[in-house]
């Protein structure tokens, strides 16, 4: 692969499938495309690439699905697409661990520069020291492990849901808007979706429970309580 980052296209549609290839091929990525789900699958055992992007919407395994068995052996970035602009898809999407989500038709400029960002974010050099660790409460989480446990349970966290929750603690006693975060989080310096924040925060405010510390500041965007106030879960 000469040292090329290697992105793994998941589209059913062959216009789209040779158009994304294209545009990401002259960016300098090398490209494979795969036409199902069990194809991703069968890739990603066999070849694992630095990125996935992956329709929503094959002809075998459902987008969703195929996310969620990933997740389950992987925490490479994915980048979801949709043809539907609704938000229960992009929130199904999220809420199995996609990193972020573009809705059909989009500009194939702001695929390579989300691909970009998003590999970038995603660079082993911001992998924090292995001891850094953060506590709050019973709340505990290690930068280098990247685990998260409360008490003696660990909690299992999608790759961006652990970014933003350490982004949140790393800055307690400030209020961070959603603009931040995306720019701290995803690495957007251009105006990007601020609903993929709020859906991550839900995850995380979710699989936390009581434990969760983030709280929302109405109109701006979030904080870390302190630890003797518990967050409201609104």
């Amino acid at each position: 692969m000469t040292g090329q980052q290697s992105i793994l296209v998941v589209e059913d549609e062959a216009s789209i499938a040779s158009f994304v290839a294209l545009y990401l091929k002259n960016a300098g990525y090398a490209v494979r495309t795969v036409s199902t789900g069990q194809g991703a699958l069968t890739q990603l055992a066999s070849e694992p690439p630095a990125l996935v992007i992956l329709d929503l919407n094959l002809p075998d395994i459902d987008g969703v699905e195929v996310c969620r068995r990933i997740r389950k052996g992987s925490d490479v970035p994915i980048l979801m697409l949709t043809a539907r602009d609704e938000d229960v898809d992009k929130i199904i999407g999220l809420e199995v661990g996609a990193d972020d989500y573009l809705t059909k038709p989009f500009n194939p400029r702001e695929l390579v520069a989300r691909v970009k960002t998003i590999l970038r974010r995603a660079a082993p050099e911001r992998r924090r020291d292995e001891g850094e660790e953060i506590t709050h409460g019973d709340l505990v989480i290690n930068a280098g492990k990247r685990e998260v446990h409360v008490g003696d349970e660990e909690i299992q966290l999608a790759p961006k849901e652990f970014d933003l929750l350490w982004e949140l603690l790393d800055h307690r006693g400030l209020v961070l808007t959603r603009d931040q975060l995306l720019e701290r989080v995803w690495g957007y310096t251009f105006a990007g979706d601020t609903r993929t924040v709020d859906v991550h925060v839900r995850q995380v405010r979710r699989k936390l429970g009581d434990a969760s510390p983030i709280v929302t500041v109405w109109g701006v965007g979030y904080k870390v309580a302190s630890e003797k106030t518990s967050a409201p879960a609104a």
